[in-house]
């Protein structure tokens, strides 16, 4: 069991209530992260992200999105791929957000292998190649992916 699973798992069980304490709920994803807990720290990047609870910080989103990456988290290299294709608190750079979305796709995650062909289809911080492209574009299709 990764550490800080239980934390992460009350956290979970307190947002899905019908009136989740999300102070609470907050403090236990804290706390599992602290423990290095990959999917409780991309939990965080998330609530920063888009201002859940706390105030809307992409930079801090970033931070640690980056730090759920080092546990091979593929929602966090996805939505890392998406801050850096925005330019949402990281400079903007396709290059990087290819390499997440590909980092992503490698892992599972199937939004992504659909994003990775996109990137080789139209040259997205990597050389354009249709061929390859269709290849993900196929792989994306079957899982039920078309945009």
């Amino acid at each position: 069991m990764a550490k800080g699973n239980v934390l992460l798992r009350k956290a979970f069980v307190e947002m899905q209530k019908e009136r989740p304490d999300l102070q609470i709920a907050f403090n236990l994803l804290r706390q599992s992260a602290d423990k290095g807990n990959a999917e409780a720290l991309y939990a965080l990047g998330t609530w920063y992200l888009h201002g859940t609870f706390v105030e809307k910080n992409p930079f801090l989103a970033v931070e640690y999105f980056l730090s759920s990456i080092e546990g091979n988290y593929s929602n966090a290299y996805f939505d890392l791929a998406v801050c850096y294709e925005n330019g949402d608190g990281v400079k903007k750079s396709f290059k990087r957000a290819f390499e997440c979305y590909l980092n992503a796709a490698l892992l599972g995650d199937e939004q992504a292998v659909y994003e990775v062909g996109r990137c080789y289809y139209y040259g997205i911080g990597i050389s354009k190649n249709e061929g390859v492209a269709n290849i993900w574009l196929r792989q994306a299709k079957e899982k039920g992916i078309t945009d």
